[in-house]
């Protein structure tokens, strides 16, 4: 009412209107949330990629101070210092992102936090535990106990240890690290940042943190490893660029010979790189397939003119088409020019084996296929990757399934023979390698059983009484195949009448209890017209005779 007092009702109304007010405007809808599994998915997987591609960088590491410990130990001492640095403050991203997770989730253990992702959590939009674990009592102005604040130091700090020039180096590579390093972009931006919403600068932890849902800090959690990842990569690359070539000793040279395959089938081509494990960029090496002579150790040479291997980019590619089968041998020299401009020598040989193309296929339970079942058979082609492997059925009802790795399960469902064909994929299309022909039966019909017995058997007529109904028994079928009973028949003499009782199902009926009720010694009871639902349909099986003794 205009002027008038409100009521408290009305003042009850107001507040619930203003509430719902607020939840619509903070309402994220389900697939903006989805939107961001999928970000934080990314952001895991480009962390993972990033782990692999340091991995990299640290082994070059090991080798360089493998080779030169002397010059290369203060680069190397830097980068695993990195190397630390950077996985103690992921650890202290991952502990903030574990504990927030389990207040959100309401879960009381830590023990599996870290497996924990955004797609598992309920509350994706809950910002109010967030906001306060991360920012405390007053986000705009967070205490330095706060978490945030915690994660802002850490990585001003991460970026000072990261950046300072290592020990023990030369003046002339100091500069030079110095300069590499003024070019590096570590991101990691942790400065005040201007807010349109507030239109005013805010502190960094208050504009990534302050009522953001949970989704959207799982993102940035993921986003700050990504960032922190990225500066080890680009530092550690700095860092060993500072080893250059000419930090190690030109002896440390060997020649290599590198081929896909050493085992190669007749009428394919043998495929191999010739190289030396460190070349110049301006100056391809010279190499030569022939008989070497090395009477004279420190210049060995090739016997005649030798053959001319094709080189870019400092690797020979040498192609030969193969013929003759067997163990083939070859050998060489690449030659290398120094800075002097004298010749330096370095022989290599290498062996390949020529095979005859062949296949297997060898079934891994029987020498038939049986319809209707999973028939397990594993399919092999000398010198081929089972990637390369195409097999496929033909000659009856079914197919060939691939289940990786060289297995195979065949699948019929009609006829009495069948050829597995068998190709490899090549870069110029298929190669068909043969066949193998098999049998396809129908599988072996099961026995019935009741009371225990199955074909002719005596049983006592306690047991007789207490049988449940017949029960299929297969007798050494490498197959667990179930063959359900449809129906069968139950008969004996009964007060001097042949009697029989039915049943449409695997147990007993009333009526047939009721039969065997009024048995007695020395009389037979027939167990006939057992029919069974086999992998191709209804099928009639050998029944029992049971004398009772």
């Amino acid at each position: 009412m205009a002027g008038g007092k409100e009521t408290p009702r009305q003042k009850m109304i107001g507040m619930m209107y203003l509430v719902l007010t607020a939840l619509l405007a903070l309402n994220v809808s389900k697939e903006i949330l989805n939107a961001f599994v999928i970000v934080e998915a990314g952001l895991n997987t480009t962390n993972e990629n990033f782990d692999g591609k340091n991995g990299i960088l640290y082994k070059k590491f090991d080798k360089a101070l493998a080779d030169n410990k002397v010059k290369t130990k203060p680069w190397y001492d830097k980068a695993i210092e990195i190397q630390k640095k950077s996985a103690e403050l992921c650890k202290l991203v991952d502990d903030i992102k574990s504990d927030l997770y389990l207040k959100v989730q309401k879960l009381p253990s830590k023990d599996v936090a870290d497996t924990f992702k955004l797609k598992q959590l309920d509350s994706k939009d809950n910002y109010d535990i967030p906001t306060h674990y991360l920012l405390g009592e007053t986000p705009e102005e967070p205490k330095e106990d706060a978490k945030a604040m915690e994660l802002k130091n850490a990585i001003i700090k991460f970026k000072q240890d990261i950046l300072k020039t290592p020990a023990g180096l030369t003046p002339e590579q100091a500069k030079k690290y110095d300069k590499e390093k003024a070019n590096i972009k570590l991101g990691l931006n942790t400065d005040d940042v201007y807010s349109s919403n507030d239109e005013k600068m805010v502190h960094w932890e208050y504009n990534n943190f302050d009522h953001t849902t949970m989704a959207a800090d799982m993102c940035i959690f993921a986003g700050i490893k990504n960032d922190v990842k990225n500066a080890e990569s680009d530092v550690v690359g700095a860092l060993l660029k500072g080893i250059t070539a000419d930090d190690f000793s030109f002896d440390a040279v060997e020649a290599k010979v590198v081929a896909p395959s050493s085992y190669i089938l007749s009428g394919e081509e043998y495929t191999a790189d010739i190289f030396v494990s460190a070349h110049s960029s301006t100056q391809d090496p010279v190499v030569l397939i022939g008989k070497v002579d090395s009477t004279d150790k420190k210049n060995p040479k090739i016997v005649g003119s030798g053959e001319s291997v094709k080189v870019a980019g400092g690797i020979g590619k040498y192609v030969v088409r193969t013929g003759a089968e067997g163990v083939q041998d070859y050998s060489g020299v690449i030659n290398v020019k120094g800075p002097d401009g004298a010749i330096k020598a370095y022989p290599f040989s290498q062996s390949y084996m020529v095979a005859k193309p062949a296949m297997a296929v060898s079934p891994t339970k029987m020498n038939v296929f049986y319809i209707g079942v999973d028939n397990p058979v594993d399919i092999t082609v000398a010198g081929a990757a089972p990637t390369d492997v195409v097999a496929t059925i033909t000659g009856a009802q079914g197919t060939l399934v691939n289940s990786g790795q060289g297995h195979y399960i065949a699948k019929l469902s009609a006829g009495t023979t069948c050829d597995v064909n068998v190709s490899i994929k090549q870069k110029n299309g298929s190669k068909a390698m043969g066949k193998q022909t098999f049998r396809v039966k129908k599988v072996p019909s099961p026995n019935a059983s009741f009371a225990g017995v199955i074909g002719d058997g005596s049983v006592g007529l306690p047991e007789l009484k207490a049988a449940g109904g017949v029960v299929p028994k297969s007798d050494a079928f490498e197959f667990d195949l179930k063959f359900p009973v449809v129906s069968w028949s139950l008969s004996g003499v009964v007060n001097g009448l042949f009697v029989d009782a039915k049943s449409n199902g695997p147990a007993i009926t009333q009526e047939q209890q009721n039969l065997l009720a009024k048995a007695k010694k020395g009389q037979r009871v027939l167990i006939e017209e057992v029919y069974v639902m086999a992998p191709e349909g209804k099928r009639k099986i050998n029944g029992c005779t049971l004398k009772i003794k």
